[in-house]
């Protein structure tokens, strides 16, 4: 298995790492000479182009991975596509649902593995959560509470949720089990007009359950935490620490009292999630099944994304 990656950057020289550490790092492509260096100090051995288009016409590689400013990833990754290659694409899909439905279209006719780098729905601990509300142990679901928020880089193109809500959109997609049916969408824009720093996206879904994200890049403290809540009590993940609490916190139906039992920790990560999620795409590439994190997946976060806001 030979993967190319496509972007060797910020987030890019992350793929570089892990790829090479799994064994599989042919080829990097980027177009800052200084990027293409530094993916050499990790991989003497691979070969490096300044493009794209460079690498995927060399016709060395079985795959590519995308790690490019989003508004370049459906003209790369059709390119990819179109020459025969699998493609791992980083979030968000595209920045148009126009664009992430035409990828999804592609990949289907020319029978290729399209995969969106939705990070967090790698992380066991969303997996475990995944596995513990589907067999019923939180009873009926109400609501889920997600926010990500710090003191981070102030973006002048892409708001705070295109930039930090788009795995947590997918994560309560995929908690959720279903789209939801309705959204509502606030946000304020302290330093760039039109440009949101503070978002707020709250979503109905057909079972009644509803969801709330909060994300800002002009917060004081940093936080990733999810909370559900449900009948027999109240899950809390905090990303941070990797760990799933249980809060033993109910009300009686009856009378409406309410009563706390206490509280444990029911799951605690170890594994790194990026690992996990590059793992399971050369798995993919290996079986032809279809990505947790597949096209189809991705078009739904961006098509929710662009009605929202």
């Amino acid at each position: 298995m030979k993967i190319g990656v496509i972007g060797a950057g910020n987030w890019g020289k992350n793929l570089v790492k892990n790829f090479a550490n799994l064994g599989v790092l042919h080829a990097v492509a980027d177009g800052m000479a200084g990027n293409r260096e530094a993916a050499k100090e990790i991989a003497p051995e691979i070969a490096v182009y300044k493009s794209a288009e460079e690498l995927i016409q060399a016709g060395e590689v079985d795959a590519v991975a995308v790690a490019t400013p989003p508004h370049t990833h459906h003209s790369i990754a059709t390119q990819a596509m179109q020459a025969g290659l699998d493609v791992f694409v980083e979030k968000p899909l595209t920045l148009d649902a126009e664009e992430s439905a035409d990828l999804v279209k592609t990949a289907k006719e020319l029978d290729r593995i399209l995969m969106v780098g939705h990070l967090l729905m790698y992380q066991p601990a969303i997996r475990f959560i995944k596995e513990y509300l589907d067999a019923g142990k939180l009873g009926k679901v109400f609501t889920m509470a997600q926010r990500r928020s710090k003191l981070g880089r102030v973006r002048k193109v892409e708001n705070v949720l295109w930039s930090f809500g788009v795995h947590d959109v997918a994560v309560l997609l995929y908690l959720a089990g279903e789209q939801p049916v309705e959204t509502k969408y606030s946000e304020h824009c302290a330093f760039t007009e039109s440009v949101a720093d503070d978002a707020h996206l709250h979503m109905v879904f057909p079972s009644g359950v509803t969801a709330n994200l909060h994300n800002s890049w002009f917060w004081p403290r940093v936080e990733r935490e999810l909370i559900i809540t449900g009948s027999n009590g109240i899950l809390e993940f905090n990303e941070i620490s990797s760990k799933v609490i249980l809060h033993k916190k109910t009300i009686d139906t009856s009378d409406l009292s309410h009563h706390d039992d206490g509280e444990g920790v029911l799951f605690e990560g170890t594994s790194q999630p990026l690992k996990l999620e590059l793992e399971h795409f050369l798995d993919c590439l290996k079986t032809r099944k279809q990505p947790i994190s597949n096209g189809e997946n991705g078009h739904n976060v961006v098509k929710l994304l662009q009605g929202s806001c």
